[in-house]
């Protein structure tokens, strides 16, 4: 997959050059690559930003830096143009999921008080983190890109490495332990031990039902329960009482 991120700020994006995401750019596997906005200005001091028209706190993004800088962009990358900003739909696992699949992205990191209006025509999607102010849209560019990445194929060891995640199947995951098998006069569960596939199969699930339940109700809540769930969850219930 090939990603460009438009950004004032592309220093920020070096962190995608270790770690995971870092090897899977050694084996070509993906391309990140950060483009600064600045220099497409065409203001002598390199300007980006001016006042809003009727006034108000902050300074906005002009349009002929960010538009030029699409258009260069899109002269080699024929992906969707993401906006990070606050009036997009909230970033969750299904989206990183439909989002994985495309060969190319353009992401698109607003600052200050936001971005002219005349942008929003060449921006194929908004996106946004969550219901909360960032200082930047690099902020919330990071993570999205990450989780996306992580989903394609060749990306993690095996596709184990997130299928059994948080959030992949719309739970929460279930506990894990490693070694000693005692720690602090705690014990890793019997079954973890065992052997019986099947039975950790079961235990993990019940675990992860449980958790959401508990835990992330708005999860639980939206989740389709198989006859296999209500029943691990009417034992594991059944039990506490």
């Amino acid at each position: 997959m090939k990603i460009d991120v438009l950004t004032l700020f592309p220093d920020m994006f070096e962190i995608f050059n270790h770690s995971i995401i870092g090897r899977a750019q050694e084996s070509n596997i993906i391309n990140i690559k950060a483009t600064n906005i600045r220099d497409f200005s065409l203001n002598k001091h390199k300007k980006v930003d001016d006042y809003p028209y009727g006034g108000g706190a902050g300074m906005v993004m002009m349009a002929q830096p960010i538009v030029d800088s699409i258009l260069e962009i899109k002269k080699h990358n024929n992906g969707k143009v993401i906006f990070l900003g606050p009036r997009g739909q909230t970033f969750n696992q299904e989206m990183a999921k439909e989002l994985s699949k495309e060969q190319e992205l353009v992401f698109l990191c607003g600052h200050y008080e936001g971005i002219d209006e005349r942008v929003y025509k060449y921006i194929d999607m908004e996106i946004s983190l969550g219901d909360f102010v960032l200082t930047g849209g690099e902020m919330a560019c990071i993570p999205i890109v990450d989780s996306i990445c992580r989903l394609i194929p060749g990306v993690l060891s095996s596709e184990e490495s997130f299928s059994e995640e948080s959030f992949y199947n719309g739970l929460l995951e279930y506990p894990q332990y490693t070694r000693p098998v005692e720690y602090q006069g705690e014990q890793v569960p019997e079954i973890l031990l065992s052997g019986h596939h099947e039975n950790i199969r079961k235990w993990r699930r019940m675990q992860s039902l449980v958790i959401t339940k508990e835990r992330r109700k708005d999860l639980f809540c939206s989740f389709q329960l198989t006859k296999e769930d209500k029943k691990l969850l009417e034992n594991y219930y059944s039990r506490k009482k």
